[in-house]
């Protein structure tokens, strides 16, 4: 089956007494354009995307018949789950997972990226409360500012949220 576009979601599309055959990806496999899979039933699916940001998310659906939808599936994986006291702790650690380019996703006040031991070592020593533990990553952080900016009075974007977020000034 060759499928071209997401039809919708199921929080959004009335399934009724259909079946509902998943589509099991990982949570870096979401923004890819063209991936071949099969759903739990068996039934192989060939995604070829026109659209650059397709972004996948929990609960997307795909095909849909008389009998039967396939929707997608985020696997759970391994993930450090970083609970950030107040916001400069958020503009802290937020930080310096960005500087490792790593995606960022935000759920429940907590803060979740791909289980990575140097990462987590770094940010326990740093003194944050992090921990593993196991959760879909289905909410990324959006960044729309470039990190590294530079402006015409040398303030870069980390310098400024530190800035606005340091309770000693």
């Amino acid at each position: 089956m060759l499928v071209k576009e997401k039809i919708g979601n199921l929080s959004t599309i009335d399934t009724g007494n259909k079946t509902i055959d998943w589509l099991n990806l990982e949570w870096y496999e979401t923004g890819k354009r063209i991936m071949h899979k099969r759903s739990q039933s068996g039934v192989e699916v060939i995604m070829k995307f026109l659209n650059e940001n397709q972004n996948l998310t929990q609960g997307d659906v795909l095909y849909q018949d008389s009998e039967s939808v396939i929707a997608i599936n985020i696997q759970p994986c391994e993930v450090l789950i970083i609970r950030p006291q107040n916001m400069y702790q958020m503009a802290c650690i937020c930080y310096e997972i960005g500087n490792k380019h790593l995606p960022l996703f935000y759920e429940d006040e907590e803060v979740l990226v791909a289980y990575d031991a140097p990462l987590f070592r770094l940010i326990a020593s740093s003194g944050y409360q992090v921990e593993k533990g196991e959760r879909k990553l289905i909410s990324p952080l959006k960044t729309t500012v470039a990190a590294h900016g530079h402006s015409g009075n040398g303030e870069t974007l980390f310098s400024k949220i530190m800035r606005l977020t340091n309770p000693q000034e």
